[in-house]
């Protein structure tokens, strides 16, 4: 078999398990109850037409995809086997998608990602993706924060009950009827800072997401 029988092979095997997920995504997440927490943040921000930048552990984004379904928000995804199952996801619920990440393909994604916010698009990077270590937070929301003039708003999901997947992120799928709570940070600034001074900020953003992630795990 020649390799572009196998590239459709495989993108056939991917639209169909895309297909089947979502059928039963859908059925389950119908079934969460939802709290949101600091919500005001988004509302005020969208109403002053400020674009801004969600961030957000890579393992916590299953319910906060469906929370933010068909609100055109552009996502960063990784250009690996499993991002282009979630970019498919993402894209079903009405997110847009760039590609790339933080670390491989920065450069470019980075870039696409200053040139939406720019153009009054709001954007989201889960900043220990695509590969982990989960829980750390790598510098390309500080940057593409610095360079667009968009401010950083954290962003949390937890579950009273939940599966986790055995993968580098714990990926976390609410059980059905699972209480779930969206909770979000206060908008952060970096426009006036230069980029290695927005950079240094890494750790303290870090801890603040942290933080943010233990208020929605009770």
């Amino acid at each position: 078999m020649n390799e572009s029988a196998r590239a459709r092979r495989k993108a056939r095997r991917i639209a169909w398990s895309v297909r089947a997920g979502l059928v039963a995504f859908r059925a389950l997440a119908s079934t969460w109850r939802i709290t949101e927490l600091n919500g005001a943040v988004i509302h005020k921000l969208r109403a002053a037409r400020q674009p801004f930048i969600l961030a957000f552990w890579h393992g916590r984004m299953l319910p906060l995809l469906w929370h933010h379904r068909a609100q055109g928000i552009n996502i960063l995804i990784s250009e690996h086997g499993d991002g282009e199952i979630i970019a498919r996801v993402a894209e079903s619920l009405g997110c847009r998608t760039v590609r790339g990440s933080t670390t491989r393909g920065a450069e470019r994604a980075l870039l696409g990602l200053i040139r939406t916010v720019r153009e009054g698009g709001e954007i989201a990077i889960t900043p220990d993706g695509p590969r982990g270590p989960t829980g750390s937070f790598a510098s390309g929301a500080l940057v593409v924060a610095q360079r667009s003039g968009a401010p950083i708003v954290t962003l949390a999901a937890g579950a009273s009950s939940a599966w986790r997947m055995k993968s580098w992120d714990g990926f976390m799928i609410p059980k059905p009827f699972a209480r779930v709570t969206i909770a979000y940070g206060n908008p952060e600034h970096f426009a006036e800072l230069s980029a290695r001074e927005a950079a240094s900020h890494a750790p303290r953003m870090q801890e603040a997401l942290v933080r943010l992630t233990a208020t929605t795990d009770v």
